[in-house]
């Protein structure tokens, strides 16, 4: 195993439950990061291994949940037409990765005492004996 690997911390992964059936995490986020970057629904998709029916469908759910368009197409002309993120979407993407970079530093300590644990188990156990003695 590579040092680096030894040091990485463990990751944590954010996803926002609005309701029951209403979701909003990385896959969703990271689809509209690459709607930006590729300028349209298809490109995105190919770029993340997506069939354009899956990114078209998380696209269409992203905007239902969010009760306005996160993503807007564009028709036709010379290019064929694409897709833009709308400010709204713009904000959404800027807003859920401000609260993952929020929550990763809430929870830094723990995920680097999680990460010594697994990898000294003895001493975990000798830490949590100790802490039941006192």
């Amino acid at each position: 195993m590579p040092a680096s690997s030894n040091r990485a911390l463990p990751s944590l992964i954010l996803r926002i439950d609005l309701d029951p059936e209403c979701r909003i995490g990385p896959g969703k986020i990271q689809l509209l990061e690459s709607i930006q970057t590729c300028g349209s629904i298809s490109a995105a998709g190919r770029a993340m291994d997506m069939s354009y029916k899956r990114a078209w469908d998380l696209v269409d759910e992203t905007n239902r949940i969010c009760r306005q368009a996160a993503v807007a197409r564009q028709t036709g002309g010379k290019n064929g037409g694409g897709a833009v993120l709308t400010p709204f979407g713009v904000a959404l993407v800027a807003r859920y990765r401000k609260i993952e970079r929020d929550a990763a530093s809430a929870v830094h300590k723990e995920l680097e005492a999680l990460r010594n644990d697994i990898r000294h188990p003895k001493k975990s156990m000798e830490r949590d004996r100790d802490v039941k003695a006192r």
